[in-house]
C-alpha cells in the first residue's frame, strides 16, 4: 500500500510540475492522433456522407465489409502498415518505418472506418427524413450528401470525437510501426506499457492521469455541444410557437 501511495504522489508531482519527458510524450501523442484524425477523418467523412446517400449494386456487401472493419484489432492494422512500409514492402522507399509518419498512417487507417461508418449512419438517417425535400429541389447524390452532412454537423462532431478517442487510446498499431523509440515515437499508451513493465510506476501513472484527463475533456466537450444544441433547438421551437 505504501508503494502505491508513493507512486501516486510521485506521479502527481510529475504531472503538476510539468515533467519534460512526460510533456514530450503527451505532445507527441496528441500530435499523432490529431493528424491521423485530419487525414483519416476527412477521407472517412467524404466517403461516409456519399455512402449514406448513394444507392448502387453491391452496397449491402460494402456496408458489411465496412462494419467488419470496425472490429479489426489495432495490431492487425499495425502489421499491415509494417509490411507496406518495411524495406521490402511496396512503400519501403519512403523510409517511414519506425517514424512519426508511420504512426500517423496507422492511426489514420484506424480512424477511417470509424468516421466512415458512423457518418454513413448519420447521413443515411438524415436522408430518410429530409432527402425527399432536397430531391424535389433537384439536388443530386453529391449535393445531398454535402447538404445533409452540413445539417448534421453537430452529430458528426460527436463522430470525430469518437474517432479521436479510438486513435489516442490504441497501443498495438503504433507500437508495431513506431517502435516505441524514446524521444521519437513514444506516445502515451506505448510509454505506459513500457514503463509499467520496467517498474517505473510514477511515469506510467502520470501518463495514465493525463490520458484520463484528455478523455474526460473530450466527453465534457461532447456534453457541452449537446447542451448548446438542445438550447438552440428549444429556442427555435419557442420562437416558432410564439409566431
Amino acid at each position: 500500500m505504501a508503494a502505491f501511495s508513493d507512486s501516486l504522489v510521485a506521479a502527481a508531482h510529475l504531472v503538476f510540475n510539468g515533467d519534460a519527458a512526460l510533456l514530450a510524450i503527451v505532445g507527441r501523442s496528441l500530435a499523432v492522433s490529431a493528424l491521423a484524425l485530419v487525414v483519416g477523418g476527412t477521407i472517412g467523412l467524404v466517403l461516409g456522407a456519399w455512402l449514406g446517400v448513394a444507392r448502387f449494386r453491391g452496397r449491402g456487401l460494402t456496408l458489411v465489409v465496412l462494419n467488419s472493419l470496425l472490429a479489426v484489432p489495432s495490431v492487425v492494422v499495425g502489421l499491415v502498415v509494417y509490411l507496406l512500409l518495411s524495406r521490402t514492402g511496396p512503400l519501403g522507399f519512403l523510409g517511414w518505418l519506425f517514424s512519426f509518419q508511420a504512426m500517423v498512417v496507422a492511426q489514420s487507417l484506424l480512424v477511417l472506418p470509424v468516421v466512415m461508418a458512423l457518418t454513413r449512419q448519420v447521413v443515411e438517417s438524415a436522408e430518410t427524413t429530409h432527402g425527399e425535400q432536397w430531391r424535389s429541389l433537384g439536388a443530386g447524390t453529391l449535393a445531398r450528401s454535402v447538404l445533409l452532412a452540413f445539417d448534421e454537423r453537430h452529430a458528426l462532431f460527436m463522430v470525430f470525437v469518437t474517432a479521436f478517442s479510438r486513435a489516442i487510446t490504441e497501443v498495438g498499431a503504433v507500437m508495431i510501426v513506431g517502435g516505441n523509440i524514446d524521444g521519437f515515437t513514444r506516445v502515451m499508451t506505448t510509454a505506459i506499457a513500457l514503463e509499467t513493465s520496467k517498474g517505473d510506476l510514477p511515469l506510467a501513472m502520470g501518463l495514465g492521469f493525463v490520458l484520463l484527463a484528455v478523455m474526460l475533456a473530450l466527453n465534457g466537450l461532447v456534453a457541452l455541444v449537446q447542451y448548446a444544441q438542445k438550447r438552440m433547438d428549444s429556442g427555435l421551437r419557442d420562437g416558432g410557437a410564439s409566431k
